[in-house]
């Protein structure tokens, strides 16, 4: 499995991916823990926002691409592409791939611990309490 990280410094995950130029590229398998494979440092003109959506593209070779902020028409894109778009909030790249490929990945404005227990896009609390908070799990 493929998947590029949105990171405009090579060094965090990076928001507005519409305008992202940089990616750093994983490889992960369920045999070994995810690798960085490549770094993506595209022109200008190859930005998926006004891009030319007939054209091939470089992310058209991920299978996911995690991003700190992306719009519903970037997602869209993107899907329409075969490349799954997940949104977090952690920082660190490593970190969001781990979680990710966990199944435990802090979406933007989650303000809470993601130990606890998920279901079906819900956490279940201690309390017996539940909410939905748009995290991917």
């Amino acid at each position: 499995m493929r998947i590029a990280v949105s990171s405009q410094d090579f060094r965090t995950v990076t928001g507005h991916a519409g305008r992202a130029r940089r990616f750093i590229v994983f490889e992960a398998n369920e045999q070994e823990l995810p690798r960085e494979i490549e770094r993506l440092d595209l022109d200008a003109d190859m930005a998926i926002h006004g891009y030319d959506h007939s054209a091939g593209h470089p992310l058209d070779r991920m299978n996911v691409l995690i991003t700190g902020s992306a719009g519903e028409g970037f997602v869209r894109h993107l899907g329409a592409r075969g490349v799954r778009v997940v949104a977090t909030a952690e920082s660190v790249p490593e970190l969001a791939v781990a979680a990710f490929l966990a199944g435990r990945v802090k979406s933007p404005g989650c303000n809470h611990d993601h130990s606890d227990l998920v279901e079906e896009g819900r956490h279940v609390h201690d309390a017996g309490q539940d909410h939905t908070c748009n995290c991917h799990g």
